[in-house]
C-alpha cells in the first residue's frame, strides 16, 4: 500500500448545520496563508494526499469532504445545489481565516466552484488554482420544461430506491472500481484511497461514501452569461491547470467542447494555462510530483 510521507490530521466542524469532516496537513505560520483545496463529483479530501506528499514546501493545507462526501453530514435533502457549495466554503473559509487572504484550489466540479466563488469573493482570493474545473455545457430557455421533468423524475426516483450506489465486498473490490476509472492509477495508490472511499455497512459489504442524490441532474439551467461575469469579476491570478487526456468532449458527447471552455477562460484577467503530460483528469493521482511543482511555482510568484 502506498506509503504516506505527510501525515494529515482529521476533524469535525459544525458549518450551516451540517457535521464538516475537514482533513489538514501542514503547519499555520504566521505570515504565510493558508491553501484551501476542495475535491471534485464522487471524491474526497484524501485524494490530495499524493499532491500534498510531493510538494516541498511545509504549508498549511485545509480540505473538506464536500457535504454528502465522504464523512460530512448529508443533511434532509435529495439533491444538492450549487449555491450550498459556496455558502459551505464561504463558511469553512471564515472558519479558519476570518480576515484577509487565502489561496483556493479546486478540482473538477470543486474547480468550478472555486471559480464561481472567486468571482463573487474576489477580495478574499489571493490566488486561484483550478484542475479542470470546466463548468457545463451552454443551455437555452427552451430546455428548462424537460430539465424540471427530468429532475422531478430523478426526485421521485430516489425516494422509490431507484437510484444508488454499488456496494463492494471488501477494499480490494474497491480499489479495482478505482483503477477500471482511472487506469493510470498505480495499485498501491489505488489500494490506500480505498479506505477513504468507501465504508462498512451493517451487511459488511463496503459502501461509496457519496449520497446517490449527487446523481439527480440539477434543475435550473446553466447560463454562460452568469459564469462569464464571475470570471470577470475575479481580481486573483489564476493557474488554470489541463491533461493531457482531453475527456471533455467525450462527456459531454460533442454539446461541449475544450476549445469552448478555453474561449470562456479569456474573461479572466489574469490567467496562465498548463498542460500536464501523460496524465488525466484525475491528474493529481497521475501526475502529483509534476502538478505539485505547478502549484508551488505558481503560488511562490510575487
Amino acid at each position: 500500500m502506498y506509503q504516506v510521507k505527510k501525515a494529515s490530521r482529521t476533524g469535525f466542524i459544525k458549518l450551516r448545520h451540517l457535521n464538516y469532516h475537514v482533513r489538514e496537513w501542514g503547519t499555520p505560520r504566521p505570515g504565510q496563508l493558508p491553501l484551501f483545496m476542495v475535491h471534485g463529483w464522487m471524491d474526497v479530501s484524501a485524494s490530495f494526499q499524493f499532491v500534498v506528499d510531493a510538494m516541498q514546501q511545509d504549508r498549511h493545507i485545509i480540505a473538506p469532504d464536500w457535504r454528502g462526501f465522504g464523512l460530512t453530514d448529508v443533511g434532509d435533502v435529495d439533491c444538492f445545489w450549487y449555491p450550498d457549495y459556496l455558502a459551505d466554503l464561504d463558511a469553512l473559509i471564515d472558519h479558519f481565516q476570518p480576515e484577509g487572504q487565502i489561496d483556493l484550489l479546486g478540482h473538477s466540479m470543486g474547480g468550478t466552484i472555486v471559480s464561481m466563488y472567486a468571482g463573487v469573493r474576489p477580495e478574499r482570493i489571493r490566488k486561484l488554482i483550478n484542475l479542470e474545473g470546466f463548468g457545463m455545457a451552454a443551455s437555452r430557455a427552451s430546455q428548462a420544461p424537460g430539465r424540471y421533468a427530468k429532475w422531478l423524475n430523478q426526485v421521485k426516483s430516489l425516494r422509490n430506491g431507484g437510484i444508488g450506489l454499488r456496494s463492494y465486498p471488501d477494499t480490494e473490490a474497491v480499489a479495482d472500481r478505482l483503477i477500471r476509472t482511472n487506469p493510470r492509477l498505480s495499485t498501491d495508490k489505488a489500494q490506500w484511497l480505498a479506505q477513504y472511499w468507501a465504508k462498512e455497512n451493517a451487511d459488511g459489504m463496503l459502501d461509496i461514501l457519496g449520497h446517490p442524490a449527487h446523481k439527480i441532474v440539477n434543475p435550473y439551467l446553466f447560463r454562460v452569461d452568469e459564469m462569464l461575469a464571475l470570471y470577470r469579476n475575479i481580481s486573483a491570478p489564476v493557474l488554470n491547470v489541463e491533461a493531457s487526456q482531453n475527456d471533455l468532449e467525450k462527456w459531454w458527447e460533442g454539446k461541449y467542447s475544450l476549445d469552448e471552455f478555453h474561449e470562456r477562460l479569456q474573461s479572466i484577467t489574469d490567467l496562465r494555462s498548463v498542460t500536464i503530460a501523460d496524465a488525466g483528469h484525475m491528474m493529481h493521482h497521475d501526475q502529483p510530483q509534476v502538478l505539485a511543482q505547478h502549484i508551488e511555482a505558481f503560488l511562490q510568484q510575487p
